[in-house]
């Protein structure tokens, strides 16, 4: 065997070329050294964190307390920090994609096609698969149990299974900028042009494995969610009891739970086409292109609404909690909720109106989604209507969630202007359809989940962010989004196709200058959180809130310690009525000692996850880069870990009865000792968590 025989079935395709700096080095053009800056950053930063951990000595701490973790609540930030991550990175991508849209109006711009098609792809995949799905199942991860009176997920290991193959599919995103390059088929995968034919790079193998991981992922996490939901509410807590967030993550869960396999199947077939010669989707080879886009939008319109159902949870536990109100219309909004996630299922084809269906099917389907409005109106109401005679305070998840309801509002216009089949055939392919679809994924989703990181936040952590930062971040991520798409809907109306590399009417450029302005701002909003959460950290002593409770809050998320203990609560509550906390302070019967303290048994430490998750990347990697032992190994370390954990049965632990109370009892004193803070005062460091409750 000579030499380059074995250096292919060590490396597989992998050589020097792979490497953004090689080709940068090979052809120095604006484009490569933007792609070898790109690169650089990933490797440096991974070094400095790297150095960082070691220098620190945190290896055993990040190992012991937080990687192998089963606890809900780590598990849940983790995924939350996961996604601030990425989210940085699908920011900057999208600033160089309204960088590239400006400056090329007759003119190359700063990157040459192909890789303007890799800046959209990996944008949009990025902010669906592994910002929004992350952020969301993070934040349900860590509320959720707290609020059902519950001290772990349903599935605590399969939790962490979830978490890894998501930082897997992560980890395959961030590679793909420094070995390789990635798809150029946008964020749906379309055959045939993510076929082997027509794009043989590594590009489409690098989407497939990332996506198939967060969507396996996604799937766990979703039968986690709703079996969690359903087996595990405390004694008393009936359907018509339980907080509002709960219920839209129910609804998202049984989405996950259905629309995920549609993904996973499509991804793998794809798969097929393009390792094995099938033909799939291949028209003319017994296939259909149009057999991917049902299975893909089989999923892609229900995801529509896994990832804003949850955001609508956080706008009614925050509208709540800030206005000092009952949630008006509680019915309403759980039957409206159930309506959506039903309808979700009903109005795919609405994707693809310009494909050549028939005008009768075009009308179904137009019909299905403008009906799918009006439970969403529902809840627009009853939002409002909450907020009406109410105490209401504009803390920035308060401005957050009344920025929604505007912004939510004027894109559900222009989505039943879409929703019409004639008018859709004419603005499908246009940047008015991209306008639209961020005005309900920004306006609707980011702005809801970056209101609930800043409203549970105290209770992750005991202690308040910085309330000036945060209306910082407030003002530039609405200033931003408004400034940032606005424009583009009326370029679209004009006809500025979308997925333009240049531009080649000058009449366009105010727009796409101002479209620039847009983003630049909406980075300085994600700038603006990062700064926040430096200037709270470093002033954390003054702003603790220990009592856990400081915007007088209904759930029973807020009945305990600000941060939890490990096992949530000393003894599970009973609940007799929806917000049960709120019921108990205005009667005496918060912060008391349990009748009796017993010993805890929660889940012990696992490594499984992080293993399974790890050696799920590398096997995506092998099968990207056909290196054939590397995907074999990694197979066979998930099935023989997988093997492993069933016979493991030393797999919880007990945590005693002495250290429960006494735990309890010391934060009984502090609760005790501080005093009530009116509203007005909620923000100052008189705040210990214990606001003042007023009847």
């Amino acid at each position: 065997m000579n030499g380059p025989d074995i250096w292919h079935i060590l490396l597989g395709n992998l050589g020097w070329g792979a490497l953004p700096f090689v080709r940068a080095w090979r052809d120095p053009s604006v484009s490569e050294l933007i792609g070898a800056a790109a690169g650089s950053v990933v490797v440096i930063g991974a070094v400095a964190v790297l150095a960082l951990l070691t220098w620190a000595k945190a290896w055993r701490y990040l190992w012991t307390e937080w990687a192998t973790s089963l606890d809900h609540k780590k598990i849940g930030i983790m995924y939350i920090a996961l996604a601030g991550v990425m989210l940085t990175r699908a920011l900057i991508e999208a600033v160089l994609i309204r960088t590239q849209q400006a400056t090329a109006i007759n003119a190359p711009g700063l990157v040459e096609p192909g890789h303007f098609a890799q800046l959209f792809t990996t944008h949009g995949s990025i902010m669906i698969f592994f910002m929004a799905m992350p952020f969301l199942t993070g934040l349900i991860n860590y509320v959720v149990p707290l609020q059902i009176g519950a001290r772990d997920m349903a599935f605590p290991y399969l939790n962490s299974v979830g978490l890894w193959l998501t930082v897997g599919g992560a980890a395959l995103m961030m590679v793909s900028l420094v070995i390789g390059a990635f798809s150029t088929g946008g964020w749906s995968g379309y055959p045939p042009y993510t076929e082997l034919a027509f794009n043989p790079g590594v590009g489409p193998d690098y989407w497939i494995w990332a996506v198939t991981l967060s969507s396996v992922g996604s799937t766990t996490a979703g039968i986690n969610i709703a079996c969690t939901i359903y087996k595990m509410r405390a004694p008393g807590m009936g359907w018509m009891r339980m907080p509002m967030f709960c219920w839209t993550s129910l609804c998202t869960a049984i989405m996950m739970i259905f629309a995920m396999p549609p993904l996973t199947v499509a991804t793998l077939l794809l798969a097929a086409d393009r390792y094995a010669g099938m033909h799939f989707f291949t028209n003319g080879h017994g296939g259909d292109m149009m057999n991917y886009v049902n299975l893909f939008w089989l999923f892609g319109h229900p995801e529509v609404y896994i990832l804003i159902l949850p955001a609508f949870g956080v706008y009614s536990e925050v509208v709540s909690a800030f206005s000092s109100k009952e949630l008006y219309g509680y019915t309403s909004l759980v039957i409206a909720t159930a309506a959506i996630a039903v309808l979700s299922f009903t109005v795919w084809l609405h994707h693809f109106f310009t494909m050549g269906q028939s005008a009768d099917v075009n009308a179904a389907f137009g019909i299905a989604t403008m009906a799918i409005g009006v439970p969403t109106g529902v809840k627009i109401y009853d939002w409002i209507w909450t907020m009406f005679r109410g105490r209401v305070r504009l803390t920035p998840p308060m401005l957050l969630s009344i920025a929604f309801m505007v912004t939510f509002t004027l894109g559900g216009f222009t989505g039943i202007i879409l929703a019409t089949p004639p008018l859709d055939y004419v603005l499908h392919n246009t940047l008015f359809l991209v306008a639209h679809f961020h005005n309900m994924l920004i306006g609707g989703l980011l702005y809801g989940l970056i209101a609930g990181y800043m409203y549970w936040f105290p209770k992750a952590f005991g202690f308040r962010l910085n309330e000036r930062w945060g209306r910082i971040s407030v003002v530039c991520w609405v200033a931003g989004f408004y400034l940032a798409f606005m424009p583009l809907y009326v370029l679209g109306a004009a006809g500025m196709a979308r997925r333009t590399q240049e531009v080649f009417d000058p009449a366009f450029r105010p727009w796409l200058l101002i479209a620039l302005c847009g983003a630049a701002t909406l980075f300085a909003g994600l700038i603006s959180l990062f700064v926040q959460l430096y200037v709270s950290i470093r002033d954390r002593h003054a702003n603790r809130v220990p009592v856990g409770d400081p915007w007088d809050a209904r759930g029973l998320e807020w009945s305990v310690a600000a941060p939890p203990p490990e096992w949530n609560f000393a003894s599970i509550p009973h609940v007799g009525r929806l917000d049960a906390f709120y019921w108990r302070k205005r009667n005496e019967g918060a912060y008391h000692p349990a009748d009796h303290y017993h010993d805890i048994e929660l889940p012990k430490e696992s490594a499984c996850g992080v293993i399974i998750g790890v050696a799920a990347a590398a096997c995506g990697f092998g099968l990207v880069w056909h290196i054939w032992w590397m995907a074999a190994l990694s197979l066979f370390v998930i099935f023989v870990t997988t093997i492993a954990r069933s016979f493991m049965r030393d797999v919880t632990k007990i945590i005693p009865a002495e250290t429960v109370e006494a735990f309890d009892r010391e934060w009984l004193a502090q609760a005790r000792a501080a005093h009530p803070v009116p509203r007005q005062l909620e923000q100052s460091e008189i705040n210990e968590g214990l606001a003042e409750w007023i009847a």
